[in-house]
């Protein structure tokens, strides 16, 4: 009786001892799937620690890429002064035409190898070539050496950096994820508003070199974070095509990047013009002038958080016709700005409008991408295409402005402000196109 008891004794515990194993065996799966990119990894978390990290990591991401293009403005009245080198403006705006340009076109390229899984090498390389490219910046002397730093070397790093920081969030996000984007786009405010401010208060002090290469050592402390804490959840089972070429036949998707483009043009004469405006005409003082630039981004804060935040109930395409629409009608009152209150006031009101477009947009991007799988290359496209646009905006923009004084500033207006309002349009035709007329329909 004895031994039969202890037999069953002896079995029951042998069976404890498999449950626990499986159970182990279970749990060590589990956490390898959580530090490992999966196929087939389930619904993304939509918060905790890491999936928050993961913002954090974007928010730097955007803090060195878009916080540092958004902060040309600087340099373009910085180099108007013609204290390093004798250029028009057209050439000058030129440099951030490029770097802008690169940010977004580089996408083409960036984006598929984003979705091969290669993240942590776009993070590295990137990083690399931001940082590098400000440290030969602060030893350029002539307007192509500044070219080829400013304009290719920072803007293909920060291009590098642009995807990963948009296609990350949706791997850790669905039902929250206008408030994630519109938290991680915010970075690219706070950036547009430290970089200028650190431009221009250490040129004086240290002079053009050390502040620039200061600005390099803040982007190499930022970019450490995404480095150190972000990784792919989700990995596509097989490598895909360079492009998408079905996102060419999808009109919507198409029709959204051309209107895209046109609202890029009108954002980014602002950017480039808006500080050297209040200079050249005589509506601030050069201080003032030089901290529109920061007092632009800081209102962007609240227009990329606010609007993203909103978009997970009302729609991001829903938000954005009237942004866009608003953003074209101050660009026209631009021509009836002619003193310190007036400037600071449309710099804020802009720096809001831009906000939205610039962080809906890639909101809208994921929208438009059904197969969730391909947001990277989508994306890629998306701002490649776009980024004719921003090429385009600063030599159009300082060829109508002109050389000769007085600068043709009202034409410059109205160049971008119509264009912005022919954007708008076409962003709300677009909404009707693939969502029907109803304005209760969330878009």
């Amino acid at each position: 009786m004895s031994d039969t008891s202890g037999s069953h004794a002896g079995t029951a515990t042998a069976e404890k001892a498999q449950i626990k194993q499986s159970e182990a065996a279970e749990d060590a799966v589990h956490d390898n799937a959580t530090l490992k990119p999966s196929n087939t990894p389930g619904p993304p978390p939509n918060g905790g620690a890491i999936a928050w990290l993961h913002v954090l990591g974007s928010f730097m991401l955007y803090f060195n890429t878009w916080g540092i293009q958004n902060a040309f403005g600087v340099f373009q009245t910085y180099y108007e002064s013609r204290t390093l080198f004798h250029e028009s403006s057209s050439n000058i705006s030129w440099i951030g035409s490029v770097g802008s340009f690169m940010l977004l076109f580089a996408g083409l390229l960036v984006g598929p190898i984003f979705d091969r899984g290669y993240l942590r090498t776009l993070l590295l390389l990137g990083s690399f070539m931001v940082v590098f490219g400000h440290m030969m910046l602060s030893l350029c002397h002539t307007y192509w050496e500044v070219v080829l730093a400013q304009g290719f070397v920072i803007g293909i790093g920060t291009g590098c950096l642009f995807v990963p920081c948009v296609a990350i969030i949706p791997q850790y996000f669905s039902t929250r994820i206008g408030l994630a984007l519109g938290v991680a786009v915010s970075g690219s405010a706070l950036g547009g508003v430290i970089y200028p401010i650190v431009l221009y208060q250490l040129i004086g002090r240290i002079g053009f070199p050390w502040a620039v290469r200061v600005i390099g050592f803040i982007a190499l402390g930022t970019l450490l974070v995404p480095i150190m804490t972000m990784k792919l959840r989700v990995k596509p089972p097989k490598a895909r095509a360079l492009l998408d070429w079905s996102a060419f036949v999808d009109f919507p998707y198409m029709f959204f990047v051309l209107n895209t483009l046109l609202a890029y043009i009108g954002l980014f004469v602002v950017l480039f013009y808006l500080s050297y405006y209040a200079d050249e005409q005589d509506i601030a003082d050069t201080e003032l002038a030089f901290y529109l630039v920061p007092i632009f981004n800081a209102a962007s804060i609240f227009g990329r958080m606010i609007p993203n935040a909103l978009a997970s109930r009302f729609g991001a395409l829903n938000l954005l016709v009237p942004a866009v629409l608003s953003s074209g009608t101050l660009m026209l009152c631009m021509m009836a700005v002619h003193s310190e209150g007036a400037v600071i006031v449309m710099a804020l009101l802009f720096g809001f409008m831009s906000g939205a477009l610039i962080g809906l947009v890639p909101l809208c991007f994921v929208g438009f991408t059904n197969d969730k799988s391909k947001i990277g290359t989508r994306v890629g496209m998306g701002y490649a295409m776009s980024a004719l646009g921003v090429l385009a905006a600063g030599p159009a923009s300082g060829a109508i402005l002109g050389q000769n004084k007085p600068l043709n500033w009202r034409g410059l207006w109205i160049f971008c402000g119509v264009l912005s309002l022919i954007s708008g349009v076409g962003y709300g035709a677009v909404r009707v196109i693939k969502y029907g007329p109803k304005l209760s329909v969330k878009a």
